[in-house]
C-alpha cells in the first residue's frame, strides 16, 4: 500500500479506446503520481511514441500528479534537460498538474493532462454532438476496382446526380455520386467518384466474400444513403476538413459523415466542424488524428451557437464560396466554363483579363478568411477559450484551388506562388482548348458537349449547329514537331486562341501563354514544345491517373495523336494508322527527297548541304521507327476492332492497346 511503480511503456494506453479499462483501473483505483511524454524522436536511432510514468498504490483522486510533456523539442539531447527545467520551474510552458477526477470528464477518460480546465468543463456542459446528429462510417465494397470510378471515365448519361433513392432505384442508371475522403479541403468539394449502385445496389448488398459466410461489402447505411449531411475525410494529418454533402451521395469508408437530426442545425454543425474547436478537443481524446464518427459523436456542442443567424449565414457563404471555386475547374462534373473566358472578366488582352481574375480571386480567398476567422471567433467565446486559441486561420488553409498558398505550400515565396499559379491557369486554359477541339466542351455552349460512349461529330452539331471552333472530325488529333497536317494540335490551339480572344492581340496573347508555361525558362519555348513535352504528364495528372484524352505515341516519340476516349470506336486505329501515320510517314519521304536533292544541288551552300545531310540522317531513323511501330503494333491492333465499355474504366481499357499509347505509369495500382 502506498508503493510506487515506476514504468517506461509506449504512449497508446494514454488515449486510446483498447486501452480505456486499463485507464480506469488507474484513475480509479490507483494514483498517477508523474508522467514524462518523450517527443517522437527522443532516442537516437529511433522514433517512437513513449512515456515514463510512475504509479502510486493508492486511490486518491483529487491528488494532482505531475506531467512534462516534450513533444516540442526534438532529439535525444533535449528530452533529459527539458524535463530537468520542468521539475525546476513549473512555469516552463511544458509542465501541467491533473488530477484523476478531471480526466473522467473527457469521454473515455484519456489522460489528456494538457487540456484546460475550461474545455474539459464543455464536455459535462454541453450535449454531446450526437444529440443533434447521426455519425456514421461508410460503405466497404470489398472491391473498389470492381465498383468505383472515376465520375469523367464512364458515360455522364449513365450517372444519377441528386436522387433519393427511391428515384435512383427507378432511374436504371448504374453511377451515383459517393463521397471517398480526399485531400484536406473544407465547406465543399472532393467530389470525383461515383459508386455502382445499379438495381437499388443489390449486386452490392448480396455479393458473397470467397468465405462464402458474409457478403463481400458492408456499412451499407441504407437509411442514410441520398441524403443530404456532412462529411470528412477519416484520416489526417492534422487538418480537420469537414464539407457539405449534397442529396444523392453514397459513402465510402474513407470518409465519414453526419446526418442532422433537423435540417436547420446542417449548416451550424458544418460551421462547428470547421472551426478550430473539433481539432483541439478530438486531439485531447484522440490524438492519432484519425477522425472517427464515434470520436466526432461525442464533441460537446456549445447549443446556443447552433440558433445563431450569423452563424448560420457565414456557413452558407463559405459553402457557396467554396463550390464556385470547386466548379471552376473542368474536373468538377458541375463545370460550364473556364473562369478566364466569362465576360465578368474580359478584357482586351489575354494578360489583362488573367490579372482581373487573379485579382477576384484573391478578394474571395480574403474575404473567406474573414468569414473563417469570425466563425472561428464566435465557437471560441461561446466555449470561453479565448485564452487559449485565436481566431486566426492562415492562408494556407483557406482550402480554394484559386488559392495559391492552400494549392502549393507556405514554403515558397509570394513570386514563386504567382509563377505557380498563372501557370497552371494556363494549362486549363490548353486542356480546355483541347477538350473543345474534341467536342467535349464548346465556346459556344456551356458545360459538356460530347461525354458518353461512342458519340459523334453529328451529335456534336446537333448540340452545337453552328460553332465558332469547331470540334475535330475524326476524333484524331496529331501532336507532332512540325505543320505536318491541318489539324495539328498547336495550330488548333493557335486558331482557339484567335476565336477565344480575338486576332487583335493575338501575338501578345500567345506570348502570354508560352511564357506562363515556361517554367523552367527554356529558350525559344513555344506551344508546340509544350504540347510534345508536358501536356499529355499535365493531362494524366489532372485526371488521376484515368485519362479521357489517350496518347497513340511511337516508341521514341516521333509520331503522336490524341483520341477522345468517349469517341473511340472499334475502327479509330485504322483512321490513326491510315490518315495519320503512314499518311505523316509519305509526307516525311517527300521532304527527305527535297533534302536529298539539296544536299546534291550546285546552287547549295556547303552549310545547306550539310545541313540536309544532318536532317535526312533524322528522317531515316524516324521512318525506321514509324515502320515498326507500324508492323508490329498499329497494324495488328487496327484489324482487332477492339471494342471498349466506358463503364470498366481506364485502368481496364487502356491496356487493351498495349505498347500502341504512352505508358502510364501508376496506372496498375490497386484502388484504395
Amino acid at each position: 500500500p502506498k508503493g510506487q511503480l515506476g514504468f517506461m511503456s509506449p504512449c497508446v494506453w494514454l488515449c486510446l479506446s483498447s486501452y480505456e479499462k486499463l485507464r480506469s483501473f488507474l484513475i480509479n483505483q490507483k494514483a498517477i503520481t508523474s508522467l514524462v511524454q518523450l517527443e517522437y524522436s527522443g532516442f537516437d536511432g529511433a522514433t517512437v511514441p513513449i512515456c515514463t510514468f510512475t504509479v502510486e498504490n493508492y486511490y486518491r483522486p483529487r491528488l494532482e500528479g505531475g506531467y512534462v510533456r516534450l513533444s516540442d523539442f526534438r532529439g535525444s539531447e533535449n528530452q533529459g534537460p527539458r524535463t530537468v527545467e520542468a521539475i525546476k520551474n513549473p512555469d516552463c510552458g511544458w509542465f501541467y498538474r491533473a488530477a484523476a477526477v478531471e480526466f473522467q470528464k473527457i469521454p473515455g477518460s484519456p489522460i489528456a493532462y494538457w487540456v484546460s480546465p475550461t474545455l474539459r468543463d464543455a464536455f459535462q456542459s454541453c450535449p454531446a454532438f450526437s444529440e443533434y446528429s447521426d455519425t456514421r462510417i461508410g460503405l466497404i465494397t470489398g472491391d473498389n476496382d470492381y465498383y468505383i470510378r472515376q465520375w469523367h471515365e464512364i458515360s455522364i448519361q449513365k450517372i444519377g446526380m441528386n436522387y433519393t433513392r427511391e428515384e435512383a432505384a427507378k432511374s436504371e442508371k448504374k453511377w451515383f455520386p459517393q463521397s471517398k475522403g480526399g485531400d484536406f479541403r473544407r465547406w465543399y468539394g472532393n467530389h470525383n467518384t461515383v459508386l455502382d449502385w445499379s438495381n437499388d445496389g443489390n449486386e452490392l448488398q448480396t455479393r458473397m466474400h470467397d468465405s462464402g459466410t458474409r457478403t463481400l461489402a458492408h456499412n451499407f447505411n441504407l437509411d442514410r444513403i441520398f441524403l443530404e449531411g456532412i462529411t470528412w475525410t477519416k484520416i489526417s494529418s492534422g487538418t480537420f476538413g469537414a464539407r457539405f454533402q449534397p442529396k444523392g451521395f453514397l459513402f465510402n469508408d474513407a470518409s465519414a459523415n453526419a446526418f442532422p437530426r433537423e435540417s436547420k442545425f446542417q449548416y451550424p454543425l458544418l460551421a462547428f466542424l470547421c472551426s478550430k474547436l473539433p481539432v483541439e478537443i478530438l486531439k485531447a481524446m484522440n490524438p492519432t488524428l484519425n477522425f472517427l464518427p464515434g470520436n466526432v459523436a461525442q464533441l460537446p456542442i456549445a447549443n446556443r451557437v447552433l440558433t445563431s443567424s450569423l452563424v448560420l449565414e457565414c456557413s452558407k457563404t463559405l459553402v457557396r464560396t467554396s463550390k464556385s471555386d470547386w466548379d471552376a475547374y473542368e474536373t468538377s462534373w458541375d463545370f460550364t466554363s473556364l473562369p478566364l473566358l466569362q465576360a465578368d472578366y474580359l478584357q482586351s488582352t489575354l494578360k489583362a483579363t488573367y490579372q482581373k481574375l487573379r485579382a477576384h480571386w484573391r478578394e474571395i480567398t480574403l474575404e473567406m478568411q474573414r468569414l473563417e476567422q469570425e466563425n472561428n471567433r464566435i465557437f471560441i467565446d461561446a466555449y470561453g477559450l479565448q485564452d487559449e486559441l485565436t481566431p486566426e486561420v492562415p492562408l494556407s488553409e483557406i482550402t480554394l484551388t484559386c488559392n495559391p498558398h492552400y494549392r502549393y505550400g507556405n514554403d515558397k515565396s509570394e513570386d514563386e506562388l504567382e509563377a505557380l499559379l498563372l501557370a497552371d491557369t494556363m494549362r486549363e486554359l490548353v486542356s480546355y482548348a483541347v477538350g473543345c477541339m474534341f467536342g467535349r466542351y464548346a465556346l459556344d455552349k456551356p458545360g459538356l458537349i460530347l461525354a458518353n460512349q461512342g458519340e459523334t461529330i453529328e451529335d456534336y452539331l446537333k448540340r452545337v449547329p453552328e460553332p465558332s471552333f469547331p470540334a475535330d472530325d475524326d476524333n484524331v488529333i496529331p501532336m507532332l514537331d512540325g505543320d505536318w497536317f491541318t489539324d495539328d494540335i498547336a495550330e488548333r490551339f493557335r486558331k482557339f486562341l484567335r476565336v477565344a480572344f480575338g486576332d487583335e492581340h493575338y501575338e501578345a496573347n500567345l506570348q502570354f501563354v508560352e511564357k506562363a508555361l515556361n517554367i523552367k525558362g527554356k529558350r525559344n519555348y513555344s506551344i508546340r514544345d509544350y504540347f510534345l513535352g508536358e501536356f499529355y504528364t499535365d493531362h494524366v495528372k489532372r485526371y488521376k491517373k484515368r485519362p479521357i484524352y489517350w496518347l497513340f505515341s511511337s516508341p521514341k516519340g516521333s509520331f503522336n495523336a490524341l483520341i477522345y476516349m468517349h469517341r473511340y470506336r472499334p475502327d479509330t486505329v485504322s483512321v490513326v494508322l491510315n490518315d495519320y501515320l503512314r499518311e505523316f510517314r509519305t509526307k516525311l519521304t517527300s521532304h527527305k527527297n527535297h533534302l536529298e536533292a539539296v544536299s546534291i544541288s550546285a546552287s547549295s551552300s556547303q552549310g545547306e548541304k550539310t545541313k540536309a545531310l544532318k536532317e535526312i540522317d533524322k528522317i531515316n531513323k524516324m521512318i525506321v521507327e514509324l515502320e515498326d511501330y507500324e508492323r508490329e503494333v498499329l497494324y495488328p491492333l487496327a484489324t482487332e476492332q477492339v471494342e471498349i465499355d466506358l463503364d470498366d474504366g481506364v485502368k481496364a481499357n487502356y491496356p487493351k492497346f498495349g505498347a500502341a499509347l504512352k505508358k502510364i505509369v501508376g496506372l496498375e495500382a490497386k484502388e484504395d
